[in-house]
């Protein structure tokens, strides 16, 4: 699973999971156009990881910022071989329980992230049709294959908020489609669904999650990250159209 060479346009990596696959990348010799919302975040993976990445700003909900975070990537490298979008847009009301949720918030946050990645793999697609092809990974969710276990939200002031029910398995159902529409002009697009990653949670949530799983319970940022590696690597290279799960038996 040896990535040198490979050009990546990761879009969210200042979040959680976005920073540890930036580390993932660099240390299997991907170069890394690190893009988030939060320039400074990026800024400082970049001061972190050295020579191999680079970062720009970039707003998934515009086209040219895309364009423009696409354009400086192969200007760095000399061509664009993957988009990995692992962004997490949200407006301020996002999390409520259900009956509190406004239509306007739904819908507003169905827009900033759902919206995003449809326009994210547009405007990939496009480059990449006339670039010759060229992979997207798109980050998605177990809430995207099942129904959330409320249960194990009990006793914490934690939810599974609706819009994200809804944005996940719309995204893997929307990656599925790109990937048909896109398939002859040597563009893959695939999915990674993570299970929950550990982040500090309340104690009775991570207790009530782990009786669901295997051996491991909640994931670290690493488990998803030698995922990713995989799905960049030649190893790879018969994957399109496809939804990977990673959740230790979560889902089962």
């Amino acid at each position: 699973m040896n990535l040198d060479g490979v050009r990546v346009l990761l879009i969210g990596a200042g979040g959680l999971l976005g920073k540890d696959f930036a580390k993932a990348l660099v240390a299997a010799g991907a170069n890394v156009m690190l893009a988030d919302k939060q320039q400074q975040a990026v800024d400082a993976v970049q001061t972190e990881l050295g020579d191999k990445t680079r970062a720009t700003g970039i707003d998934i909900t515009n086209a040219e910022s895309i364009n423009t975070a696409l354009a400086l990537t192969a200007k760095a490298w000399g061509a664009v071989d993957a988009v990995v979008n692992t962004a997490y847009p949200r407006n301020a009301r996002y999390g409520k329980v259900f009956e509190e949720v406004a239509y306007g918030d739904f819908c507003e946050n169905l827009n900033l992230h759902l919206g995003g990645y449809f326009l994210v793999m547009q405007q990939a697609g496009a480059f990449f049709r006339q670039q010759g092809g060229g992979h997207i990974v798109n980050i998605a969710s177990i809430y995207g294959v099942m129904a959330p276990r409320f249960e194990i939200y009990d006793n914490t002031p934690m939810t599974m908020p609706v819009e994200y029910a809804a944005i996940k398995s719309g995204l893997i159902h929307l990656s599925r489609y790109v990937a048909k529409y896109l398939k002859d002009s040597g563009v893959r697009v695939n999915c990674l669904s993570p299970g929950g990653i550990f982040d500090h949670q309340p104690e009775a949530f991570v207790e009530a999650y782990a009786k669901h799983t295997g051996t491991i319970g909640m994931l670290a940022p690493q488990d998803i990250s030698a995922a990713l590696v995989f799905l960049l690597s030649p190893a790879a290279r018969g994957v399109n159209g496809q939804n990977l799960v990673i959740d230790d038996g979560f889902t089962l």
